[in-house]
């Protein structure tokens, strides 16, 4: 596997350089993050994944890390070129103590998979990415708006329940599909329904929202839950087709969920590990996308929307 070291400054990746023994300075309470998270690669195809600097630190630290890529190869440059043989694969980043710092998930998916994969670069209510994205709230009217800051994205829903905020992938996806997501979430509190919610086979339209959801509480505690629904039409038209409970099933930041649709098989996972799958012969089209629960009939859930959603996103087909 290929060594690579990345050389920082506020924050910010200034270069890459082949290394095998790292000597440059760091700053001992400081840590890096891979950019993205979590994405989908197409066999053959590259992806860029550079190292930002969180956790402590200042402008004038330049610490060095070192990088193991497996599925594929790395470039001094962050460049990922994804092998042919499709499956998960890690991208992962360390200090020169060798103190494990992040990591990656790369799935490699066929050559002829349509992906998108985006880390949120900039701030928009709702989400838009240069029209790539459609919104709940312009397109389907009950539903709530998806916005992104450099870095995240969350859901604005107020109000009435299940008008969740939702954002679905533009233009036309092929059935078999998959989406990912890495998660963050501050301040769980679990009488809010904080959900974060990956969207398969999915259409908005006028007072109309149809296809599948998998969704996870933003929650570690007994009451935690992960679930597969139906979306049916209207505002609160909804089908529970299969649910697991239990701290295990919920989520916290860090995390990187993941479903897939296969004909009628549907699937939800976690880390890399399955968690359920269902399968329904209901919707056989639409696309990819997200969306982000919250109850707020308490006090201290009114907004909190901030304090959950996505620090990346990545969608693909499949054949």
């Amino acid at each position: 596997m290929t060594r690579i070291a990345a050389t920082y400054a506020g924050g910010a990746l200034l270069g890459l350089c082949f290394s095998s023994a790292c000597t440059a300075p760091r700053d001992s309470a400081s840590r890096g993050r891979l950019i993205p998270s979590a994405a989908f690669v197409r066999a053959g195809a590259v992806q860029r994944f550079v190292v930002r600097e969180q956790g402590g630190g200042s402008a004038s630290v330049s610490p060095v890390v070192a990088c193991e890529a497996s599925g594929g190869t790395i470039t001094k440059d962050g460049l990922y070129t994804a092998g042919r043989v499709p499956g998960s694969h890690h991208v992962i980043a360390t200090w020169p103590s060798r103190e494990r710092a992040d990591s990656a998930t790369v799935v490699i998916v066929p050559a002829e998979s349509r992906t998108y994969t985006t880390t949120f670069p900039i701030a928009e209510w709702p989400i838009s990415e240069d029209g790539r994205w459609v919104s709940g709230r312009q397109v389907g009217h009950d539903w709530t708006d998806v916005s992104t800051s450099p870095g995240q994205a969350i859901g604005h829903q107020v109000g009435a329940h299940y008008t969740d905020g939702t954002a679905l992938m533009a233009g036309a996806w092929r059935p078999n599909q998959q989406a990912m997501a890495t998660v963050f979430s501050n301040n769980q509190k679990d009488e809010c329904f904080q959900e974060v919610e990956l969207r398969l086979r999915s259409r908005l339209s006028p007072h109309q929202a149809t296809g599948y959801e998998v969704l996870f509480k933003a929650s570690k505690s007994p009451e935690a839950y992960a679930a597969i629904v139906r979306w049916n039409g209207p505002v609160g038209d909804f089908t529970l087709l299969t649910e697991r409970k239990g701290p295990d099933y919920g989520v916290a930041t860090g995390d990187v969920i993941r479903a897939s649709i296969v004909g009628s098989t549907i699937a939800a996972f976690k880390n890399d590990i399955l968690l359920m799958h269902v399968t329904d012969t209901t919707f056989a089209g639409g696309a990819p996308g997200v969306g982000f629960n919250l109850v707020n009939e308490l006090p201290n859930c009114v907004g909190t929307n901030g304090d959950y959603g996505f620090s990346d996103f990545s969608a693909s087909e499949l054949p």
